[in-house]
């Protein structure tokens, strides 16, 4: 048990950065979410359910009165169909879950936490207490962040006009530094980065990051099967 403590504890200390800039971003989503008519009581379960900061920043943009709910329904698909990918690659990692630790893991999966998931494969065993150290710290942070927003956010103003709303995108950006092992590296950054910036200018919706992830597996496939050619086995190349 003690064990397991520590790794939970060892997960929860990992993601410490990322909290601090969850709670900025958490603040104006439910003061957002707030002025579009939710209720405090609202937010939170929106938070706490879907648990997904872009998808949820997106629904909020798209609320009406009249929710267009088959909209609101083809967003979030195109919006988290990444953590199709994410499950999969963490999926091989998860020999030590049980089944229902699968499942409450897929329910924590975010892209942050699931990085530093990948960071503990590279140094040794991704054991469910040192997972669910990231998940649940990130979500008690992130559901009270936004309940405080829907009751106070008034009263602070815009945490956008700050800066803070690239919080998010800053420290993901540091933490994929960690992953880099070679030019491919770069060369897969570069076409997901490139194709979803412009597939952003020209595509509505969220449609850019379905975009931007294609191209990055489109060029990590392609720079596998020019080291490895077709048909042999081995590690696709960061």
């Amino acid at each position: 048990m003690n064990g397991k403590l520590q790794d939970f504890s060892a997960g929860a200390i990992a993601i410490l950065p990322v909290l601090a800039a969850a709670v900025p971003i958490a603040l104006l989503f439910g003061t957002l979410a707030a002025a579009r008519g939710l209720s405090p009581l609202e937010v939170w379960l929106m938070s706490a359910t879907v648990f997904a900061g872009a998808l949820q920043f997106v629904a909020i943009d798209q609320w009406s009165d009249l929710a267009p709910f088959g909209l609101l329904a083809v967003t979030a698909l195109v919006v988290n169909v990444r953590h199709v990918l994410m499950g999969a690659s963490l999926g091989r990692s998860m020999g030590g879950f049980s089944t229902p630790q699968k499942y409450a893991a897929m329910f924590l999966l975010t892209d942050e936490g699931w990085a530093f998931a990948e960071q503990r494969v590279r140094k040794g065993e991704l054991t469910p207490a040192y997972y669910f150290g990231l998940g649940i710290a990130l979500w008690l942070v992130w559901t009270t962040s936004s309940l405080a927003g829907a009751l106070i956010g008034k009263a602070l103003g815009d945490p956008s006009v700050y800066g803070f709303n690239f919080a998010f995108s800053a420290v993901f950006i540091c933490i994929l530094t960690g992953f880099w092992s070679s030019w491919r590296t770069a060369v897969v950054l570069a076409a997901s980065g490139i194709v979803s910036a412009l597939a952003s200018l020209f595509l509505p919706g969220a449609w850019y990051i379905m975009a931007g992830a294609v191209a990055g597996i489109v060029a990590a496939a392609a720079l596998h099967a020019e080291v490895h050619g077709p048909g042999t086995d081995g590690v696709m190349p960061s």
